[in-house]
């Protein structure tokens, strides 16, 4: 992009059905704490700080459209495989890509889509 200012992504959120229990599920799966649980009295929204980015579930009614995708980049995905729930909801197992990653996607229970994606050395 010559002489523009490339975005850069600092924010994603799911939009989930039941705020409390998205929280516990995304707090087994990724090991971090919830943040940012706003408005205090009654929490409709949180994140988690994953690196330079956050990634934030919303409560809303009515909700919008779920069904968004996605990808984190981890160091180790065998271990990140390995750490999933005996019922987690599997899209695409384990695997070696053809373009040179290792990769799975399980679904979320609000149908999002979650790609954990390691670069495999050549």
């Amino acid at each position: 992009m010559s002489g523009r200012d490339a975005p850069r992504l600092t924010h994603v959120r799911a939009n989930v059905r039941h705020l409390p229990s998205a929280i516990t599920w995304y707090e087994d799966l990724l090991g971090v704490q919830a943040q940012g649980h706003w408005p205090p009295d009654a929490p409709t929204y949180a994140h988690f700080t994953l690196g330079p980015t956050q990634f934030a579930l919303g409560r809303y009614d009515p909700a919008p459209a779920v069904g968004a995708r996605f990808n984190f980049e981890v160091d180790d995905v065998d271990a990140w495989w390995a750490r999933r729930s005996p019922d987690t909801d599997v899209l695409e197992p384990l695997q070696n890509t053809p373009y040179g990653t290792r990769k799975f996607t399980i679904k979320d229970p609000d149908g999002n889509e979650l790609g954990f994606v390691q670069a495999r050395p050549d």
